[in-house]
């Protein structure tokens, strides 16, 4: 059986620990040098970056998220201990673990460290797709030669490298498709290394539930549920033309991951499809003048978001959501794509204005779709608009200072309000 320390990454054939450095973590597997794709999964990303950047914070369980009317974004895991979750309402998760520290997210400093992640996963493999922020697949079938290792010792010398240069954790899934990589990531963490091999696919799959297939959410369980299918097992008592008559094209899609059949590419080239930014609010809010500087500030970050990935936007959207949880959703058409804050939120504030009498709002959201690359907009001269050329130098000045010397060093008076 192949085998490695993940530690001091020397090969090994010894079924206890390390014989070179003593760790227990040798990682164990019939294909493990055999394999190539795989999900890397930070663990607890903005919990752990927070808990970098704060070492007193290293031992508490920390929560990342909004106030009392908001959500949780990350918890540490000890906090998960406690049964604090993502997505969870704020005030459900005090309520677990009272004692938590809770931190507002500091989405540009996530952003930069994954931003440095990618450099390092880059070193490895052009053949990169992220999924988010914190996680991504590889394909690293065919480096072996490169790299002079094969790619679990690869994978498993790139979170060494994460964890000792980043101050974060990642947990790896080794297999030979991105289904199984991704359900692989999942079963060891955190800091875990797990491998799911062509030869035992089949048995792994066997008896799991429904819900560990790609793209078979809530309502697709229901569904499945209502005609007595709620296992792999299950699946597999039908033909794939059983399933496609039955569901259409989705019944295919379950049949064929029901048997680890995936033959989706890694492929870095999934375009972004929108940037957006919200926020939820510790209490109702129905003050334009305040709503008004929510709603610049919102702008602002999707457009710093816009520009740090060059794309510009043709939509601009409005999100809003009332004290009786109806949320609602506008958008108006540009003439021309931006990626400026001020054009995002002159293009959003008249959406504003129309919905005002339904407030007051418990969230406000801002977001750019319809994304293109940038190639030089923004720049050409706007008719009805003798002054926006001077807003636009104006910004982009602005931009380079809060480069410089961090967001706050300039403000505009409405992100005040």
């Amino acid at each position: 059986m192949a085998a490695f320390c993940r530690d001091c990454l020397e090969p090994t054939t010894d079924s206890g620990r390390c014989p070179n450095c003593g760790s227990p973590r040798v990682q164990r597997h019939d294909e493990l040098f055999d394999l190539g794709i795989a999900h890397m999964d930070c663990d607890a990303f903005y919990a752990s970056v927070e808990k970098r950047d704060h070492p007193h914070l290293r031992d508490q369980p920390v929560i990342v998220g909004g106030g009392k009317r908001g959500v949780v974004t990350t918890a540490c895991y000890i906090a998960r201990i406690r049964g604090v979750r993502s997505a969870m309402p704020m005030f459900k998760a005090l309520k677990l673990c009272p004692e938590a520290t809770v931190v507002p997210p500091r989405m540009d400093v996530y952003a930069e460290v994954s931003r440095a992640i990618r450099r390092l996963m880059e070193e490895l493999t052009p053949a990169i797709q992220p999924i988010s922020l914190d996680e991504a697949f590889l394909d690293l079938t065919g480096t072996g030669r490169l790299h002079g290792a094969p790619p679990a010792i690869l994978l498993a010398r790139l979170a060494k490298r994460i964890e000792e240069e980043l101050g974060v954790t990642i947990s790896i899934g080794l297999s030979h498709n991105k289904f199984l990589a991704k359900i692989a990531s999942d079963l060891d963490k955190p800091r875990g290394f797990s491998v799911i091999g062509r030869a035992e696919t089949e048995d792994f799959l066997d008896g799991q539930p429904v819900s560990i297939i790609w793209g078979v959410g809530r309502a697709m369980q229901d569904r499945l549920a209502r005609d007595g299918i709620r296992t792999i097992t299950d699946i597999r008592r039908y033909s794939e033309e059983d399933l496609f008559r039955k569901y259409g094209g989705m019944g295919a899609h379950v049949w064929r991951l029901a048997y680890g059949i995936d033959s989706r590419r890694v492929s870095n080239r999934d375009p972004v499809k929108s940037i957006s930014n919200e926020r939820t609010f510790n209490e109702d809010i129905g003050a334009l003048d305040e709503l008004d500087g929510h709603l610049w500030r919102l702008a602002l970050k999707v457009s710093d978001r816009a520009k740090a990935k060059d794309l510009v936007g043709a939509t601009v959207n409005l999100k809003l959501k009332r004290k009786d949880f109806r949320l609602l959703s506008r958008q108006t058409r540009l003439t021309e794509p931006t990626q400026l804050a001020d054009e995002i939120y002159n293009a959003a504030r008249p959406l504003l204005d129309r919905e005002l009498d339904k407030g007051p709002f418990r969230l406000l959201g801002v977001g750019l779709s319809h994304l293109s690359d940038w190639q030089g907009a923004d720049a050409a001269p706007d008719l009805l608009d003798p002054g926006a050329p001077k807003r636009r130098a104006a910004e982009r000045a602005s931009d380079s200072i809060r480069a410089r010397f961090g967001p706050d060093a300039i403000l505009k008076g409405r992100a005040l309000r």
